[in-house]
């Protein structure tokens, strides 16, 4: 029968004090003893059992895709895996990942700019194995995991592999309506690379160490945490666990007196932590831009009081930091919400005017004046307008009787005082209303009325 290697992997890293025999190149196969065999002036051998292949080839970054030469002269480039079946090329920024079906047997060459003191190196059964979360969780808590990447059961030491692969961690609800994370679909949580930076302990052993923190909503989640290349994918889903909220409240005491100090109160769920194991540290910051540390060590009581100074009005903030140990006995630290409050500012009270004291009587006395005079202008005013507006009157009926209608103006006037005029008067008025009768005007025998008509002339 012959030998297959099926998602097998060849890696070019860089060499590692292995001894090479210049005339001699060894055949690649999966023999389950030798995963590695020396790359000799970028040549290696691909044995005739096998059927498919995948070559990891790290270069300079930024060079161009190297150029695979078959046994026969033919040439592979990246572009040809449009065309060619047999053929599956991704070409990254720094290295180039090809998977040959049937590959053809015989002495291959790679030719780019592979790093130097290169060897080959071939991953079997790759499996990823990580520590199980501890089963109870608090939101704010920081977890520390440590993930492993293994070949056939044992460690790969892929040198640039860091490269290529990563830890991935993701939480998934349960859509548990009991939970108030219901719905609350996936929360990709971190990544992790075997790289010794961050939180990994050492480059390159192939294991993922890395902390992170359970910042998304309290509720029931699984963990599921996978590695994933272009050619493979490994998942690891664990069992659901409960993410608490956290196990600590607060109970803000305001000061009565501008001497006096707030106190904010915290207070522990004894079924979550245990209390003496407990401590807090943090820091304050004040309205007037002043910061101050400050600690509390663990008691066995179930509450803690800080003692924040009286600033005056503004907003005050307090970070707190926490760190013991849970009812399982397994130590945690966790970064709480921040606990904010305000102070509002005071009203300023403004001091009452005091006004003299005034007498009433005479006070009303001036009403009564003041609303005499205004009485008095009031008629004063509508008389005039009366007068003003039957002046007009007058004025407007003369133009019309003299200008339009041109007749003469007729004024007769009663005068009852001429009737106590003595005998002789009346003799002699008599005697005057004949002369008037003779020229011509109404003789009027009362004496009463006066003709006071105007000629034409």
């Amino acid at each position: 029968m012959r030998k297959q290697l099926l998602a097998g992997l060849v890696c070019v890293l860089p060499l590692m004090g292995l001894a090479i025999e210049q005339d001699k190149i060894t055949p690649l196969q999966r023999d389950g003893i030798q995963n590695e065999i020396p790359l000799l002036d970028n040549r290696f051998r691909i044995d005739h059992n096998v059927d498919k292949i995948t070559l990891l080839f790290f270069r300079k970054r930024g060079a161009p895709a190297v150029v695979l030469v078959r046994p026969d002269g033919s040439k592979y480039y990246a572009t040809d895996s449009v065309k060619n079946a047999n053929l599956d090329w991704h070409d990254e920024l720094s290295y180039d990942l090809i998977t040959i079906t049937d590959p053809m047997p015989g002495p291959w060459q790679v030719v780019g700019s592979i790093l130097p003191d290169s060897r080959v190196m071939v991953l079997g059964e790759i499996e990823l194995r990580v520590d199980p979360l501890p089963p109870m969780l608090f939101r704010g808590e920081t977890i520390k995991l440590t993930g492993r990447v293994l070949n056939d059961g044992k460690p790969i030491e892929v040198g640039q592999f860091r490269d290529v692969i990563s830890l991935h961690v993701d939480f998934v609800s349960t859509n548990n309506s009991d939970f108030a994370n219901f719905g609350a679909g996936t929360q990709s949580v971190t990544d992790f690379k075997d790289d010794g930076r961050g939180f990994d302990e050492r480059p390159l052993d192939g294991v993922f160490t890395g902390e992170f923190k359970l910042v998304f909503p309290a509720g029931e989640w699984q963990p599921e945490l996978y590695i994933e290349t272009p050619i493979l994918k490994r998942t690891v889903v664990q069992k659901p666990i409960v993410v608490h909220e956290p196990p600590f409240s607060y109970d803000m005491a305001l000061a009565e007196q501008d001497t006096d100090e707030h106190t904010l109160t915290i207070t522990l769920n004894p079924e979550i932590v245990k209390p003496e194991t407990v401590l807090i540290q943090g820091k304050i910051y004040y309205p007037n831009n002043e910061e101050q540390m400050f600690s509390i060590d663990a008691d066995k009581s179930q509450t803690r009081e800080l003692a924040i100074k009286n600033y005056d009005w503004g907003r005050y903030s307090v970070e707190l930091s926490v760190f013991g140990s849970n009812i399982n006995d397994r130590e945690f630290m966790a970064t709480l919400p921040t606990y904010k409050f305000e102070i509002e500012r005071p009203i300023e009270i403004v001091p009452e005017i005091v006004r003299p004291e005034v007498d009433l009587a005479a006070q009303a006395e001036q009403q009564r004046i003041l609303e005499e005079e205004k009485k008095a202008s009031t008629v004063l005013m509508v008389t005039l307008i009366v007068v003003g507006n039957l002046i007009v009157l007058l004025l407007g009926w003369l133009a019309i009787r003299i200008f339009v209608q041109k007749k003469p103006l007729k004024f007769k006037l009663s005068l009852p005082f001429l009737k106590k005029k003595s005998s002789s008067e009346n003799v002699e008025q008599a005697t005057n209303e004949n002369e008037v009768g003779k020229n011509g005007s109404k003789n009027d025998k009362s004496g009463e009325i006066l003709n006071l008509s105007m000629s034409d002339d």
